[in-house]
């Protein structure tokens, strides 16, 4: 898609931690860096992957703020700002948008199950009102973790009544045929559709979509940056594999806790393992697995990983 804000490779960032559980301002930092430079055009900051729900709310503001001041530019990040309350969601979002950014993804109001399409689309009403523009809102639909859908007729109404405001959607449900309807539909408009899976990069490049926004970015974006920059041919087709199987090895194990001790042992930085309950780090024998698993997918090594390698 062109002019697309965050269009190409995005990969939803892990959030590096101390012993303690702390933001580790300094390793998240480097790793958003590098990041940036192997194969990401943005990054999917304090969402799922990022362990956004486990931190409180002004944490998250000290972490975008941290890791702005230590150099990774604001105008290639999304972070997460949904929360189960409004007013929490409407200050992070201006937030976000003080500190420079220029998307922010947002899931659902997603404690009481089953709203109406009408009440969901008075809660964004809402957040767009009292946020007053000046930052796309990009629509977290994850159904799997939420449980609150976005049906294709709440984006409908949505577009409508906000356009340009209501920007796009990063979809984690899996289910391709619901991305190429929102393409489908929605695209014409400028409507950016996002995959959460790997999977599915090439396919929805050739269909019209924005790109991807996924864990499994944090090993294999620069693979991700090869099929966006070919979208098809031999060396697109066999850097789409690379994803798939790179995929296929991070959810073989819990995601969360795998990713963390693939970035560790590729690092020799042990801190990657810590993570906040009731995720919990991977024994030693699932953790020899995760990076077995990891190995064979011709993913790694992770060249220049690493604080150091990063702050250069």
């Amino acid at each position: 898609m062109k002019d697309a804000l965050f269009g190409g490779i995005n990969a939803a960032a892990l959030t590096a931690m101390k012993a303690d559980f702390s933001p580790d301002l300094d390793r998240y930092a480097a790793h958003c860096n590098w990041l940036l430079a192997n194969g990401c055009n943005g990054l999917g900051i304090l969402g799922t992957t990022g362990e956004a729900n486990s931190f409180g709310f002004e944490e998250r503001k000290q972490i975008l703020e941290g890791i702005i001041a230590r150099g990774v530019p604001a105008t290639k990040l999304m972070p997460g700002t949904g929360c189960a309350s409004l007013a929490d969601t409407v200050e992070l979002t201006k937030h976000a948008k003080a500190q420079g950014c220029r998307g922010v993804l947002v899931l659902p109001p997603f404690y009481y199950k089953a709203p109406s399409d009408d009440g969901l689309f008075a809660y964004f009403s809402e957040l767009v009102q009292r946020v007053g523009g000046g930052i796309a809102i990009y629509l977290y639909h994850f159904p799997q973790q939420s449980a609150v859908p976005f049906s294709l007729d709440l984006i409908g109404r949505l577009l409508k009544a906000f356009p340009g405001v209501i920007k796009g959607v990063k979809d984690s449900s899996g289910d391709y045929a619901n991305m190429k309807a929102m393409i489908d539909n929605f695209a014409k408009d400028g409507f950016e559709v996002y995959s959460g899976s790997d999977e599915f990069v090439q396919k929805i490049l050739a269909e019209g979509g924005a790109g991807c926004i996924t864990a499994a970015g944090n090993v294999n974006a620069r693979f991700g940056a090869i099929v966006y920059k070919h979208r098809t041919g031999p060396e697109a087709d066999a850097a789409q594999a690379v994803l798939n199987a790179t995929r296929k090895a991070a959810t073989a194990s819990p995601l969360i806790p795998g990713l963390r001790e693939i970035i560790a042992r590729s690092t020799g930085d042990a801190a990657w393992r810590n993570i906040r309950p009731p995720h919990l780090p991977l024994s030693a024998e699932a953790g020899q697995k995760a990076w077995d698993n990891m190995q064979a997918t011709g993913a790694l090594p992770l060249p220049g990983l690493g604080m150091k390698a990063a702050a250069e």
